[in-house]
């Protein structure tokens, strides 16, 4: 049976709320070679109750309450590619197809004269992540896949030839997991469970926001933003301390 992507998918299991709605860009398929899929039947292995949105129409806050509020999180990805590498090729030229869509259609199709748009927005999970604050702000958003995990602190952006901050920061997302997620994400799903708060988790393969005084011990301390989008010597540190 498929994790349930519809209201109606769930009373047919008699659920009437998910612990955890897993939300991507990409088509869900139930296959161990995408990653909704794993994290998702993770999850499931471990008693929660998940539910997938796949390609929500994003111009629509509600359509990121397809499945009704979780109790617990949700789970965002910007997909199996970084949406700016899938968008765009390397000189910038807006792409027209999108190999995790069905056919390989990367725009929604639109009644009328109205404008298609792109089922995999730009930044996506900045997108997404707003989009569910917009209409539900209590409930923590955990962010991961190649888009979080290669964005996780300072960096250069090739899109804006400009070093941006964190990814953390720009969507505003509560816990970041980078690389292989799915034994943080269920660590962090059991802690939020739990009633911990992301401030106080120290899960490896996590990252979160935390005050500038409240350092781990041993911790390794990269140049501040500031700095490293300032000083050339100091992104080169950052970059070599992080690699």
């Amino acid at each position: 049976m498929f994790l349930p992507t519809t209201k109606k998918e769930m009373k047919s299991r008699n659920w009437d709320q998910c612990d955890v709605v897993v939300v991507t860009p990409d088509a869900y398929i139930d296959h161990p070679a995408f990653a909704a899929a794993v994290l998702g039947r993770m999850l499931e292995s471990n008693g929660y109750r998940v539910g997938i949105i796949s390609q929500p129409k994003w111009k629509d806050p509600q359509s990121f309450l397809e499945l009704g509020i979780p109790k617990i999180a949700f789970a965002v990805s910007g997909g199996a590619m970084d949406s700016m590498v899938m968008n765009y090729t390397a000189s910038k030229i807006p792409r027209s197809d999108d190999a995790y869509c069905e056919k390989g259609e990367a725009f929604f199709s639109q009644k009328g004269d109205a404008k298609k748009y792109r089922i995999r927005p730009d930044r996506t999970i900045n997108v997404y992540a707003s989009q569910i604050r917009s209409v539900c702000r209590d409930v923590p958003i955990i962010i991961g896949g190649i888009e979080a995990s290669m964005r996780r602190i300072a960096h250069y952006d090739w899109w804006s030839d400009s070093v941006r901050k964190s990814i953390l920061f720009d969507s505003k997302a509560d816990i970041l997991i980078y690389g292989m997620g799915e034994y943080p994400l269920v660590d962090c799903i059991t802690a939020l469970a739990e009633g911990k708060t992301p401030d106080t988790m120290e899960i490896p393969g996590t990252a979160v926001i935390r005050p500038s005084t409240d350092v781990i011990p041993d911790a390794v301390m990269l140049p501040s933003f500031t700095d490293v989008k300032e000083k050339k010597e100091a992104f080169k540190e950052a970059f070599t301390l992080f690699y």
